[in-house]
């Protein structure tokens, strides 16, 4: 128990409205202050990690959030039942959600957050934007008004100039943010945005914003008490980003000067102290890099009024424990110390560990987890072990790893280590890219923005094998040899047995010809010249030439293939009995490319489709993603109708190809 809190806990119970690891790291801080601490979990959640950690559990509902754990009522009739004397709520959910605030209080309990003043203040980006503006903090040109009709959007656009960017008014995360760089897409993106944004925050209104260039996302973690105070806690860079949600999150900021870092923690200050904000807030800035950090080259892009998912990179370098000081606050104490640290005392970076497949445009994944082992070596908050299940109904984070040094290269050498002996089973996993980003050159030498890895994630980082062995590895994939326990016996008198694969990596087409040399031994000549030696070592071990490859970095994938080695590469078959196999077997039906919900069905039976075009979008885990046609043809049957639950790989629609041959 910290000394300035003496031997009384700040509270008696702490009811935490939130599940996974942000439940399960705050009763943690809570249960070493000696506060006993109650879980509230929907069905999939009841035998979730947080539910075991906790004093005490009640449930609040089924699965669906809406009905669990965005349901007030709910969470109200359990911190009633639980005799809880104060309410956390995490981050995201009912985090900020000021009415939750307001009855919370109404109840006579705590809120440990802001007041209500302060969520509603900056609970809406465009009156958030203005009042940042009259308070003389810089914000990005755009449009926050009020008015929402298309035409004057689309006018506004045009008046800001393209690209632009589409924020929601409510919310954060990336949820419904749509880049739109031309005009002749404006109207496909804000429809995409507002659904996205009334599905999530229950709120369609949005915003116009310039979209800065070379953006980085650096953000500072302020803290307020009740007695007038505002302090800086540091900055967070958190540029590395996919489809603006965060995955790498460091502290301190590269290319920091003592200029920027005053103009930047001042204009958080000032940011705070324009709501009278009380408790954890992180205040959000976009910064043009094009010419460096420069402090006349920042803008405000909003106020988090709550504990954010990275707050574990201030806590290690600073060696603080912002859990403990949001519970110190809202028991009414000041803060614990009134003026900012004078420096930071260790590098800290996070990486956040996701259920999705970076190989295929980081799609959620869902599934058990047959087995979860993290290194002893670093901090790790998680909100699963092995044989907990991520389901369709929540965010797919599993983990976040946050490691350490003296130095940001040790911190970095660290974390990659760390996450390269961290084992996930039984699902689909971010782990190989987040271990390859590590090591990129961008992020090793500090040179990246947020579109960074949207942008350049497939050459990310530094291809130190050759082209010969990812499309040696590629090939015997396709060939089916990396299946086998021995390759096939195919001489005769000394003669090899051959046959030829072709495929495409990077556009470029490849013509495989394999010969069996013997039980362990294959050559494979690539394009008529470099040919590579294959010879099979205990499984999965091969070695190429002189080099020895980890064949367990191989996937295969329907007819494709990714290797996974030192980048994600995608190999495409374009052999003419696999092609046909491929053209058999459902180019004529669109399908679920993963578990979630239909939001929506843009045609209808009769219409004619061009490849690319969109068919429907479906949700889950609080992504939305578009589904688009295969190849060209005409709409044969709609399979599905809107808002309906469908499983990976359900049919969507069927449809004739452009030669009137149905599915």
């Amino acid at each position: 128990m910290n000394e300035a809190v003496g031997q009384q806990p700040l509270f008696d119970k702490l009811l935490i409205a939130n599940r996974g690891e942000i439940a399960c790291r705050i009763a943690r801080s809570a249960q070493r202050l000696g506060i006993k601490t109650v879980a509230v979990y929907a069905d999939a959640d009841a035998h979730a990690l947080h539910v075991r950690m906790a004093d005490e559990a009640i449930r609040l509902g089924p699965s669906n959030p809406s009905e669990s754990y965005l349901n007030g009522d709910s969470i109200r009739r359990a911190a009633r039942q639980s005799g809880s004397d104060a309410v956390h709520p995490g981050y995201g959910f009912l985090a900020e959600n000021a009415d939750f605030a307001e009855s919370v209080e109404d109840m006579g309990l705590v809120f440990v957050g802001p007041r209500p003043t302060a969520i509603r203040a900056m609970g809406a980006k465009n009156a958030a934007k203005q009042l940042m503006e009259e308070a003389g903090v810089p914000i990005v040109p755009g449009y926050h008004g009020i008015e929402q009709e298309d035409d004057l959007l689309l006018a506004e656009s045009r008046r800001i100039g393209f690209p632009i960017l589409i924020k929601p008014v409510a919310g954060g995360g990336g949820k419904g943010m749509r880049v739109v760089w031309s005009e002749d897409e404006f109207n496909l993106m804000l429809g995409l945005a507002r659904r996205e944004a009334a599905n999530a925050f229950g709120n369609q209104d949005v915003i116009i914003e310039k979209l800065i260039s070379e953006p980085r996302h650096i953000e500072v973690q302020i803290f307020g008490d009740h007695h007038g105070r505002v302090i800086h806690l540091f900055e967070r860079d958190c540029s590395m980003q996919r489809r603006h949600q965060k995955i790498i999150e460091e502290c301190p900021a590269l290319g920091m000067t003592d200029e920027f870092r005053a103009a930047l923690t001042d204009a958080a200050i000032r940011s705070a102290q324009a709501i009278d904000y009380a408790g954890a807030g992180t205040v959000e800035f976009i910064a043009d890099s094009s010419q460096g950090l420069r402090s006349d080259r920042f803008y405000f892009m909003e106020m988090n009024t709550r504990l954010q998912v990275e707050h574990c990179v201030t806590e290690e370098a600073l060696g603080i424990d912002l859990v403990e000081w949001q519970l110190q606050i809202a028991a009414g104490l000041p803060l614990p110390q009134t003026n900012a640290p004078k420096n930071v005392q260790k590098c800290a970076i996070e990486a956040r560990l996701y259920a999705e497949d970076a190989a295929n445009n980081f799609l959620p994944s869902v599934g058990r987890i047959v087995r979860a082992r993290f290194p002893e070596s670093i901090r790790v908050d998680t909100g699963v072990e092995t044989g907990d299940s991520i389901t369709p109904y929540f965010d797919p984070m599993i983990a976040k790893l946050i490691a350490t040094g003296n130095s940001r290269e040790e911190a970095r050498q660290t974390l990659k280590k760390a996450l390269d002996e961290t084992e996930i089973g039984g699902l689909i996993t971010n782990l190989t890219f987040l271990s390859h980003l590590v090591d990129s050159e961008e992020f090793v030498g500090g040179h990246f923005d947020t579109n960074t890895v949207d942008q350049k994630y497939s050459s990310t980082c530094s291809l130190q094998n050759s082209l010969e062995i990812i499309w040696a590895l590629g090939t015997l994939a396709l060939a089916g040899q990396l299946e086998k326990p021995h390759p096939e016996m195919g001489f005769v008198l000394w003669q090899s047995h051959q046959h030829v694969i072709t495929f495409e990596h990077d556009e470029t087409r490849v013509e495989a010809i394999i010969d069996i040399m013997g039980p362990n031994h294959l050559s494979i000549k690539l394009n008529n010249k470099q040919s590579v030696q294959c010879h099979r070592l205990a499984v999965p071990y091969w070695r190429l030439n002189d080099e020895e490859i980890d064949a367990s970095n191989v996937r295969v994938d329907g007819h494709n293939v990714f290797v996974f080695l030192n980048n994600i590469h995608k190999i495409t078959p374009i052999d003419s009995r696999i092609q046909a196999q491929r053209e058999a077997s459902g180019d004529h039906i669109v399908r679920a490319p993963m578990p979630g919900i239909v939001r929506s069905i843009v045609v209808s039976a009769g219409d004619s489709i061009n490849s690319g075009d969109s068919v429907a979008t479906i949700e889950a885990m609080k992504m939305e993603v578009v589904i688009r046609a295969p190849i060209k043809g005409v709409i044969d049957k709609i399979c599905v109708e809107p808002n309906a639950q469908v499983a990976q790989g359900a049919e969507i629609v069927r449809f004739q190809d452009a030669r009137g041959e149905p599915a």
